[in-house]
């Protein structure tokens, strides 16, 4: 993260990555993740008890975010279907989503088989295939933050991120919010 990014923006890609991590701790191959973003003075506000619960001063930031992992998301047989389905009350400040994917260079997809069982089993063996995490954030005063890994660099300190890395998923998450 670099010093250019406003306070919000750095407390949603400290949010993020933490999520990416959080969900990186159950493995590859997960579930979709949902998460709501309130900003953490407003839970303290309401619940003051949970300060102990808390990163020392988390409170004091007026920007600091705390990450809500939803339960029980509807179904849906795609992605797109499922942010069709989500809705947040105006208390929430925002929402991120984990969800993972595999990339292969554009060439690549170009070479695709038409028929979507060919297809898939064209990506699965293509030998440039990458698997990545990502993790998406946004909040309703219009930041985003994208966090990413690729299975084959599966550590923490080799997550990248940043604003718009994949605005599309951005984007479709932002209208969740509105």
């Amino acid at each position: 993260m670099t010093s250019e990014l406003s306070a919000r923006t750095r407390s949603l890609a400290v949010a993020t990555t933490e999520i990416e991590r959080h969900v990186a701790g159950r493995g590859w191959d997960s579930e979709i993740a949902v998460f709501s973003l309130v900003r953490t003075s407003q839970i303290l506000t309401t619940s003051p008890q949970l300060v102990h619960e808390l990163p020392a001063g988390a409170g004091e930031d007026p920007e600091h975010l705390t990450s809500i992992e939803q339960d029980g998301l509807p179904e849906a047989g795609t992605l797109e279907d499922l942010l069709a389905q989500l809705a947040w009350p105006e208390t929430v400040d925002g929402a991120a989503i984990v969800v993972e994917r595999m990339v292969v260079p554009p060439e690549a997809e170009a070479q695709m088989p038409q028929d979507p069982d060919e297809g898939l089993a064209f990506l699965m063996a293509h030998p440039a295939r990458q698997d990545v995490r990502i993790a998406v954030g946004v909040l309703r005063t219009g930041e985003t933050w994208c966090a990413l890994r690729s299975r084959a660099n599966d550590s923490d300190d080799a997550v990248g991120g940043g604003p718009d890395a994949v605005p599309g998923l951005a984007q479709a998450l932002s209208a969740t919010l509105a």
